[in-house]
């Protein structure tokens, strides 16, 4: 294990004492870990309307263009995904007396929520930049939340399975948000179907009134670790890209992640294709997809306890190994089975989440291996490229698969031939699987454990790293 000096670091693991937590010291109270991931209602519930309801209503509502609200989005995500490692390598070398994370989220939240404001409450008439304005204040807030509180969760603990629990809250807490936001529309549409607008607004509604609770308890329910005695090393842009490719660790990890997000934005983006096109269910095709966020929000602690027994290489292997069966399972499902359709629906939810929960916990443990190698910390930086790992995944699931349908006949609008709507059948339950299957070949002989990763943080303590755990009220 070359990326590891465990040549540095004890052979044996250091004394643990029984806890409701397995063979580790008590955490962070369960009340606590609720406000603090409670930041993740909003920001996860902010992703949704963006994609289904902002570029419809801009287009029909508003008059732009859909190659100019294209062009917008493209720009946008661009600059959002700039700014990723930029926010994360400032955050890791900030010092105020207010700590190193709070300062961006606070900075962020006030941006997030104008550019929430802008978006989803715009004027009767807009100029053509208004949109591309909006959506820039919009991802650079939603950028200096997202990076520091990502950090923050991961320095939370120096506890191996302790690190899972608190990414099990904010991925808790993230299902909620994509749950509630969902709620609404679905309500609106038994009422005022053609009523985009009106979805808009209650998208906002939803943002405006969670985001100012969820960042005063995020802010001050938890006191930040100290920060390490020795800042982050000042990282420019080529810099921070020859670290992260020389980490094969975080290489791995990165990969597994953008295996898991595409085969879940295939399913995502196929879902309506297959209950209206296959199916003949076109009533079902946004009851599905909250179906299965509903179960999605009781898997979290499922698969906290799943993690606590076996590890998080394990729990991550088995939940990706169990998502490619079920959509494999999807091939025996034809138009007069819809019960079949919905208990794969339940299965997927309970599955959904659990290489996202355990991939994000092994972050912070690679982080950890990283610091021991090399005497800085970068867990800012690192989770700002795990964020890039995150929107890249359903880029590439969804520009393979609807290429790939396309080029096998299926017409989203109109008739498809019986052959294009098998091909949809195979692209939506194959394609899912081969990502989960691909993501859990990535990780199989992942070499941190709870074992090895006691030793690194053993060596790190013995070097004078500051130890996280005990906090300010």
């Amino acid at each position: 294990m070359a990326s590891i000096p465990l040549h540095d670091a004890p052979r044996a693991a250091p004394r643990r004492t029984r806890s409701r937590g397995g063979d580790e010291p008590a955490g962070i109270a369960g009340a606590r870990l609720l406000g603090f991931g409670s930041l993740a209602i909003p920001l996860s519930g902010a992703g949704l309307p963006l994609t289904l309801f902002v570029p419809q209503v801009y287009a029909s509502h508003f008059g732009l263009s859909l190659a100019t609200i294209g062009f917008i989005f493209f720009l946008g995500r661009f600059w959002d995904v700039a700014a990723d490692p930029i926010v994360g390598m400032l955050s890791d070398r900030t010092r105020t007396r207010f700590g190193r994370r709070r300062p961006w989220i606070a900075a962020g939240g006030a941006l997030f929520g104008i550019g929430a404001a802008l978006l989803f409450f715009p004027p009767a008439h807009i100029p053509t930049a208004y949109l591309a304005d909006a959506l820039f204040v919009f991802y650079a807030g939603w950028t200096m939340i997202e990076i520091p509180f990502s950090a923050w969760a991961g320095e939370l603990s120096a506890h191996y399975h302790e690190r899972t629990r608190i990414v099990t809250y904010q991925q808790t807490m993230r299902a909620l948000g994509l749950l509630l936001v969902l709620i609404l529309p679905t309500l609106i549409d038994q009422w005022r179907p053609a009523d985009g607008v009106l979805k808009l607004h209650a998208a906002g509604v939803f943002i405006l009134l969670t985001l100012p609770p969820a960042l005063l308890l995020s802010l001050g329910v938890i006191g930040e670790p100290a920060a390490p005695a020795r800042p982050a090393q000042r990282t420019g842009a080529w810099r921070a890209a020859t670290l992260i490719f020389r980490d094969r660790l975080l290489l791995r990890v990165l990969a597994s992640d953008v295996a898991v997000t595409a085969g879940q934005s295939i399913r995502a983006g196929l879902i309506a294709f297959f209950c209206v096109s296959y199916m003949g269910l076109p009533q079902w095709a946004s009851g599905l997809y909250l179906l299965q966020f509903v179960f999605g929000v009781a898997a979290g602690p499922i698969w906290l306890a799943i993690g606590r027994r076996l590890g998080k290489r394990e729990t991550a292997i088995a939940g990706e190994l169990a998502q490619a069966a079920i959509n494999v399972a999807l091939l025996a499902v034809f138009p007069d089975m819809l019960w079949l359709l919905i208990a794969l629906a339940v299965a997927q939810g309970l599955t959904q989440g659990s290489g996202n929960l355990m991939l994000r916990a092994m972050v912070a443990d690679v982080a950890d291996a990283h610091e021991l190698r090399t005497g800085h910390n970068r867990t800012g930086l690192f989770f700002s490229v795990f964020s890039l790992a995150s929107k890249s995944g359903p880029a590439l699931g969804i520009g393979i698969a609807l290429p790939v349908l396309a080029w096998l006949g299926f017409q989203p609008r109109g008739a498809s031939a019986p052959a294009a709507l098998e091909a949809l059948k195979y692209v939506f339950a194959l394609g899912p699987a081969v990502a989960h299957i691909i993501s859990a070949s990535l990780i199989w002989r992942f070499p941190i454990d709870q074992t090895r990763h006691a030793a690194i943080r053993a060596a790190l303590e013995a070097r004078g790293t500051p130890r996280p755990g005990a906090f300010p009220a």
